[in-house]
């Protein structure tokens, strides 16, 4: 047995027993749903760092502790693996068919590669990422336009009734602006466009109708890797290709999965979670907003906040000490990042009125699987917060931040809806609006503008503007 070093456990240790023959704790309940860090400290203290969980009928190890959580990440010694293949209960057929998660592990893509494999495609996701995120490339400039005149076009939507009024930041601005930008990423725009995201929405909630949306998910960007292969263009795809010619069509496939759902789910969870976050009145957090740090803002966030508490499975290739229990060899870990930002062992020696946060979060991951698109990522939400921020002069949210509901989700921890009441600034009113009552366009405030005459728009922007509460 190899013993890896771990700090102490904070529980009583208990020994002997696979994991199946365990007690299992359910994860995902109802506290889960409102209330997951009250979840995860009840476990730290019945368990210790590492606890025996019950994942929508799955037995996992789920690790709370930081250091647990580090030391599987760096996986400095080689042993914790992410194939599917080196997960028994997979391979032998003990994970029912019909399991929520199963869509969104069955997918073959970089996530789940490790040795050479992982090391090839890492690479050329580097090249394939480096026009999007070297400041100093015409494509990363063009990109940061984008976004700001996506992230533009959503709030002028939303004040189309007139410069105060009620809007869902969540529906029509945290998801859609992402959403827009993986058009833009893969070259593809309009109605086939959003269904991609959607269907990553679908197939990450773990919901009923996950293993049809991944169906319909990878056929969608198989049919895009083929057109690329056969004429390539200035887009992620043709630059994925360019730098590694040898995938095939299916392989582009999953890897395109991947993209869309970094970029798009994770990234909009993160803007979603971020305007909650100053909103809902963190001192921390409202402090570096105010000091015009967007980025310790953004940083902040993903420390308190992660859109994937957890991360997916590792299984050790031999058995392993991970706190106080020993991991049977092929046994599954979960890694959960929010348990470890909330360990006192990380989280106590932070100062509560600290300006800057700890750069040492775990929301990005660590190791040979650390995001390849963090910065990517980061311009997309510095940019969506700096804008929102910058247009509305007062924003409030409609309920109590114990009463904000959130998706239900073994992985992500995201708004479903976030509700808010708004008013434009002067500075950041659309043409034809204005200000308070007794200012020149207060009548425009008191009646809906007129709708602008535009060219058909996709499913997505008819289904923004759906949502515009009448006034």
């Amino acid at each position: 047995m190899d013993v890896y070093r771990t700090s102490p456990g904070t529980g009583p240790a208990f020994a002997g027993g696979s994991l199946e023959t365990r007690t299992l704790e359910p994860l995902i309940t109802r506290d889960y749903d409102s209330r997951p860090a009250l979840v995860y400290e009840r476990l730290r203290s019945k368990y210790g760092p590492v606890a025996p969980v019950d994942v929508l009928g799955v037995p996992f190890w789920l690790a709370l502790g930081y250091a647990e959580v580090l030391e599987v990440l760096r996986n400095q010694r080689g042993i914790w693996s992410k194939r599917l293949a080196d997960w028994p209960a997979w391979t032998e057929g003990r994970v029912p068919a019909d399991w929520p998660l199963r869509p969104a592990l069955a997918v073959d893509h970089i996530v789940f590669q490790e040795g050479g494999r992982l090391r090839d495609l890492r690479a050329a996701y580097h090249e394939a990422l480096r026009p999007y995120q070297d400041a100093a490339h015409a494509q990363a400039r063009r990109l940061r336009e984008v976004i700001t005149r996506y992230a533009d076009e959503l709030i002028d939507v939303m004040a189309e009734g007139g410069p105060a009024g009620w809007a869902d930041l969540s529906a029509q601005y945290a998801r859609p602006l992402p959403l827009m930008v993986v058009g833009e990423l893969l070259g593809v725009q309009g109605d086939a466009g959003d269904e991609v995201l959607m269907d990553m929405w679908r197939v990450l909630d773990a919901g009923p109708d996950s293993a049809a949306a991944l169906d319909r998910l990878l056929a969608a960007l198989g049919e895009l890797g083929a057109a690329r292969m056969a004429h390539p263009r200035e887009d992620m795809p043709s630059y994925l290709l360019a730098a590694h010619p040898g995938l095939t069509v299916d392989e582009m496939s999953r890897e395109l999965m991947m993209i869309v759902g970094v970029t798009g789910d994770y990234t909009g969870v993160l803007i979603g979670n971020t305007i909650a976050e100053v909103l809902t009145a963190n001192p921390e957090v409202r402090a570096s907003l105010s000091a015009g740090m967007i980025r310790e803002t953004v940083n902040r966030v993903a420390m308190v906040n992660p859109p994937m508490a957890n991360l997916t499975f590792r299984c050790p290739s031999i058995d392993v000490r991970l706190g106080d229990v020993t991991i049977a060899a092929g046994e599954p870990v979960m890694l959960s990042v929010a348990a470890a930002h909330a360990d006192p062992a990380f989280a106590g020696g932070r100062s509560t009125d600290a300006m800057f946060s700890s750069r040492a979060h775990l929301a990005w991951g660590a190791g040979p699987h650390d995001c390849l698109g963090r910065e990517l990522a980061t311009t997309i939400v510095t940019i969506a917060i700096e804008r929102l921020f910058e247009r509305f002069g007062a924003l409030a949210p409609t309920l109590p931040a114990d009463q904000l509901p959130w998706r239900s989700s073994p992985l992500m921890r995201g708004l479903r809806s976030l509700p808010v009441r708004f008013e434009l600034a002067e500075r950041g009113r659309p043409a034809g609006t204005s200000g308070p009552s007794g200012t020149p366009g207060a009548a425009a405030a008191a009646s809906p503008a007129p709708e602008r005459q535009e060219a058909p728009r996709s499913a997505l922007w008819r289904f923004v503007r759906s949502l515009r509460r009448q006034r």
